[in-house]
């Protein structure tokens, strides 16, 4: 894996990040933090998320291709690389599809929260790079199909979930600092124990789900929500 840089917005006075070749374990994860602290509060940033999957995740996306190879729409996929990135998408025209629709809510999403779509520079060399992006991508699509907000809470029992589907190695560590941060100093309403029941239930119902990677969900703006998560997520009370 080629060297990977991240440097700091302007006005922030820090040290580029820098993630050597073949880097131990020890340096990843070191980096990996450091990255997830400059990040926080600008997750969309896709040259810190694209460095931290750099770090921790070039394998899983490695095994996420080769079982895409193993079926015809994995296969379909990453021959086409259909992208779900801000410029492939006309938020306006989904929001006037019927309410209810992948697309209207997905666009309502956005609109909702304020939010832009995910945008990327990452030049893809080859089906990894192809589904770390894919990964990143579909993450504010997996929050209106799970049905988990987009707070803190919400944002938690989504790692959790993305863990239990496709072992991501990025959500461990999302899922560490967030929960020591909750330890440390539990949110409003929420208990301790209503924390971790809450992220092993998503952690279980990301498992027991199919896999979504492969899905088009470019192909499904019209069908309805309800229909998509019935088809690929587990109901959340069986794992209550």
């Amino acid at each position: 894996m080629n060297a990977s840089h991240a440097s700091q917005p302007p006005g922030v006075d820090a040290e580029p990040l820098f993630l050597p070749d073949n880097a131990s374990l020890f340096t990843r994860l070191r980096v990996a933090l450091q990255a997830l602290k400059r990040v926080r509060g600008d997750e969309g940033n896709p040259t810190y998320g694209q460095l931290i999957n750099a770090c921790l995740d070039g394998n899983v996306y490695a095994s996420l291709a080769q079982q895409l190879q193993g079926g015809e729409a994995g296969r379909r996929m990453l021959s086409e690389r259909p992208s779900l990135q801000g410029k492939e998408l006309d938020l306006d025209a989904l929001e006037r599809l019927p309410e209810g629709t992948l697309g209207h809510e997905f666009a309502r999403y956005f609109r909702d929260n304020k939010i832009s779509p995910f945008e990327t520079t990452l030049e893809l060399k080859n089906d990894i790079d192809y589904i770390g992006k894919r990964y990143r991508e579909t993450h504010d699509l997996l929050h209106v199909l799970t049905g988990y907000a987009t707070d803190v809470m919400g944002e938690m029992e989504l790692q959790a979930y993305a863990l239990g589907n496709l072992g991501i190695r990025t959500a461990v560590l999302i899922l560490l600092v967030g929960t020591l941060g909750h330890l440390k100093a539990p949110q409003p309403g929420i208990g301790r124990s209503e924390y971790l029941r809450r992220v092993r239930a998503a952690y279980h119902r990301g498992r027991a789900s199919p896999l979504f990677l492969d899905f088009w969900f470019e192909h499904h703006w019209e069908t309805p929500v309800a229909t998509l998560r019935e088809r690929l997520c587990v109901p959340s009370e069986r794992m209550n």
